[in-house]
């Protein structure tokens, strides 16, 4: 072990040994783990620790002694910096052992309950261009790598168009290529940033909250159809025409041209006023025979094809004859909802954002569904036996809530709702186990069957059927 500044650490030939959470592996030095970005199991490397704790450190390779065999090239030119697909060296089939492993492991370490067989995890058929919206940020303040620093040669090229450098809101690497979603999304992308500096447009100070393009949203659909959406940071509206009627005439194809003045501290346009400037105010997306619109604001699973795989999962848990009332709670814009309405008697939505409700009654109506009720409130509050007597007590719960899980009175409520079956929808098996725990007094798990929505990623999406005892 050697010494590095502010007594923090560096550790010589780290054997890496296990797959950790947050994309991290893992070694182990004198009993104390240690947690390494950047390195799969098999590496071994030398560590630089930044931080330091009692039972743990956590660190970031410096050198490298020895490669895995089981490390396969990244693909990606920006790899290791901007923070996405962090799984890239290890291979698919790797990667989905490591998920599938973790989903099991949360439900019984977490969730402390009996537990069947896990189904094999559904692999996505997609491993790269599988996302359909991304979203970039304009910078006047470009990542620069270490070898530009030492240069100490002057940077002419400062603007950036790209994603943030993980921990540090103020640094964007400027994207050449991304690989997560499918063209035209990276020829606007550049196209816009060649056109914004030929003109002299500004690239937003993000710490002086100064410039004019703020961000880039670029929505894609199964259907082919392309949305795209400008955040600026004033109403320039004689250098938006110029600049909107450029891209048109260099990409017809697009469906949506949008735009949003955000002269706010934070990029977050949920509460600000999309405006249309050319073609239509929406996107459609597909699943089975169903259309779904697909707004500005829209949520929708960022893994089209492999939504569908998700719903499909959840609708068979379900085992729907046509005569059962059926909540889905956190419905959002009621996809899920709609794709199981022909297969019951009634369904009624719940979620916390009245825009997504207003969407899911517009796709209700698209799709001639007549069978659906949506309602917009926190789901703590929004869960009662009024609300029972009003629509009718569940026969089927299906639960698709946010990261942290349900709030403890959810729980409650459902527990004395009693409905014969819950699908538990997750994209946090770990805050899922807990949950599982708290209802395991009522109900057993009877299915497990895990689906990979994010290849490259540590992130699996996990369902759960739960069988009232």
């Amino acid at each position: 072990m050697g010494r590095s500044r502010k007594n923090k650490p560096l550790l010589e030939r780290l054997v890496i040994t296990d797959v950790a959470a947050e994309g991290k592996s893992l070694g182990k030095i004198n009993d104390k783990v240690v947690f390494v970005t950047q390195t799969i199991p098999g590496d071994i490397v030398d560590v630089q620790v930044n931080k330091k704790r009692k039972n743990y450190y956590e660190g970031f390779p410096i050198r490298f002694h020895y490669y895995s065999d089981l490390r396969v090239d990244p693909f990606c030119s920006h790899f290791g910096v901007c923070g996405g697909c962090k799984w890239q060296a290890l291979p698919y089939t790797e990667q989905l052992f490591y998920k599938q492993r973790e989903v099991k492991n949360n439900l019984v370490r977490i969730g402390k309950v009996e537990i069947p067989e896990v189904m094999p995890i559904l692999a996505s058929n997609a491993e790269r261009f599988y996302r359909n919206k991304l979203e970039f940020t304009f910078s006047n303040k470009r990542w620069l790598t270490q070898e530009e620093i030492d240069s100490g040669d002057e940077i002419t090229d400062g603007d950036a168009l790209g994603f943030h450098i993980p921990g540090m809101f103020d640094k964007v690497v400027d994207v050449e290529k991304c690989y997560l979603q499918s063209d035209p999304s990276n020829q606007i992308r550049l196209a816009i940033k060649e056109y914004a500096l030929e003109k002299g447009l500004e690239f937003f100070d993000i710490r002086a909250k100064a410039g004019y393009l703020r961000t880039l949203i670029i929505r894609t659909s199964s259907t082919g159809e392309v949305m795209v959406i400008l955040s600026l940071f004033n109403d320039d509206s004689l250098s938006r025409a110029d600049l909107f009627n450029h891209m048109i005439s260099k990409f017809p194809e697009v469906t949506s041209w949008m735009y949003v003045i955000n002269n706010k501290a934070n990029d977050t346009i949920t509460d600000l006023d999309v405006k249309l400037f050319a073609g239509r105010d929406h996107i459609f997306e597909s699943m089975e025979d169903l259309k779904f619109k697909i707004g500005p604001k829209s949520f929708y699973q960022t893994n089209s094809e492999q939504a569908y795989n998700l719903y499909k999962v959840a609708r068979d848990f379900a085992g729907l004859t046509g005569d059962e009332t059926v909540y889905d709670l956190y419905t959002g814009t009621g996809t899920i909802a709609n794709f199981i309405a022909r297969n019951a008697k009634k369904v009624v939505g719940i979620e916390y954002v009245p825009e997504a409700i207003e969407d899911a009654i517009k796709n209700s109506e698209i799709n001639g569904i007549d069978n659906t009720i949506f309602l917009a409130g926190d789901m703590k509050d929004m869960l009662t036996h009024t609300l029972f007597e009003q629509h009718g007590r569940p026969d089927v719960i299906i639960t698709d809530p946010p990261r942290a899980g349900m709030h403890s009175d959810v729980v409650e409520t459902i527990l004395n709702a009693a409905p014969d079956k819950i699908v538990y929808v997750s994209c946090n098996s770990a805050t899922q186990a807990r949950d599982i725990n708290l209802l395991d007094i009522r109900y057993r798990v009877a299915k497990v069957q895990p689906v990979d929505m994010f290849p490259h990623t540590h992130h699996v999406e996990n369902v759960v059927l739960l069988e009232r005892r």
